[in-house]
């Protein structure tokens, strides 16, 4: 054992030294290889997972967190918002004068485009439909499918001219469509009823567009359509690579469990940018309060790279529209409660989170809270 961590070890030291994004790579793996071995050794054989619970699931806000028995179909309905407000740069928050007269602009010299950043976002509201499907074709196999409808809205205020705070107006874009497609299988590495552990593998289909217009008011005054700044696009426009790790346990009225998940941005999009990799580490417990009700609480690390490239066509003295201001550090914790109806099959889920610590690279706008709702049946 100690010579096959130690091997471990190597590799991921060797990949060190790659460019950023197999850093990001080697990192989330080497995580999740750790986690591999400090999990307790699963039993093969029995992958029977007991009378159905309320507590069988992660919190509604945890994607791809359990496995099915062979034949059974599972479809899903959620509904998350988000909300984001006042702008934050590190770990401290900063006013929206301060952005408009000190924050250099990026695009300063081409035509039109002042010395500093002029328009700031104030405020952002982001909605998404999501209905998945699962279906296992094998006990050790499971297949998922999610769709999602997102519909984003950005509020801005605009500061006169290239200098001063005085205040030009306000204005709103909105975008809404197709997000991205998310295919995925989850392979069942063994377990008994009480404890589970499983691998996600899987893709991202570009379905979402990148090319969404709306009209801005500019600080000269007019009020130009033009191509909506990467936060507000629906899509990444690249085919991603979705890789996860789950472990979940229970005993009695308690559980708890744990996922790592990451997405990395395979190649460029046709408009010459890739987004940053995004990885997730959460954790959770939960308590059956009844027979058919169960609480949780649950912490999550999230973690986004900064753009790669630029679209030539996002010029604007806002700072959305700069590829460096999209990375951020953040841990969230999240209270939740899952219901299991009559019969077993059906099954209604809350959760509700909010950060406690941000670290933007920024400026960038602050999260603020996260609400999700969902509904489950099993065929």
């Amino acid at each position: 054992m100690d010579q096959n961590v130690s091997a471990w070890a190597a590799i991921a030291s060797r990949k060190s030294c790659a460019r950023a994004s197999r850093k990001n790579f080697a990192g989330a793996f080497t995580l999740a290889g750790a986690s591999l071995l400090a999990m307790p050794a699963l039993a093969g054989g029995d992958h029977g997972h007991g009378p159905a619970g309320p507590d069988d699931h992660a919190p509604i806000g945890v994607m791809g967190d359990h496995t099915h028995q062979r034949g059974e179909w599972m479809f899903s309905y959620r509904y998350m918002v988000m909300d984001m407000a006042g702008n934050g740069r590190g770990t401290d928050s900063v006013s929206r004068q301060t952005i408009a007269t000190t924050v250099p602009n990026r695009f300063f010299g081409r035509p039109m485009q002042p010395p500093t950043l002029r328009v700031v976002p104030t405020r952002m509201t982001m909605q998404m439909h999501m209905a998945g499907v699962m279906y296992a074709p094998t006990d050790r196999v499971t297949l998922m499918g999610m769709f999602n409808y997102v519909d984003k809205e950005m509020d801005h205020i605009t500061f006169a001219g290239g200098s001063g705070d005085t205040v030009l107006g306000r204005f709103t874009t909105r975008t809404r469509g197709l997000g991205d497609t998310r295919l995925a299988a989850l392979i069942d590495l063994g377990g008994t009823g009480n404890r589970r552990l499983h691998a996600t593998l899987g893709v991202s289909l570009p379905t979402g567009d990148i090319d969404q217009e709306d009209q801005v008011l500019a600080p000269n005054g007019m009020r130009p359509e033009l191509r909506l700044p990467y936060p507000m696009q629906l899509g990444s426009g690249t085919y991603d690579l979705i890789a996860g790790l789950t472990y979940a346990e229970r005993h009695g009225r308690l559980g708890w469990g744990s996922q790592w998940q990451s997405t990395f941005r395979i190649g460029e999009n046709d408009q010459d940018y890739r987004l940053g990799d995004e990885h997730h580490l959460t954790a959770w417990g939960s308590w059956r309060l009844a027979e058919s009700v169960s609480a949780s609480l649950r912490g999550t690390w999230r973690q986004r790279g900064n753009i790669d490239g630029i679209d030539p066509r996002i010029v604007a003295p806002v700072q959305t529209a700069d590829p460096d201001n999209q990375g951020y550090r953040r841990f969230d914790l999240g209270a939740g409660v899952n219901w299991l109806l009559p019969g077993r099959r059906h099954r209604l889920a809350l959760e509700a989170t909010v950060p406690v610590f941000q670290d933007l690279r920024g400026p960038q706008l602050e999260t603020d809270w996260q609400l999700s709702v969902g509904y489950q049946l099993t065929l």
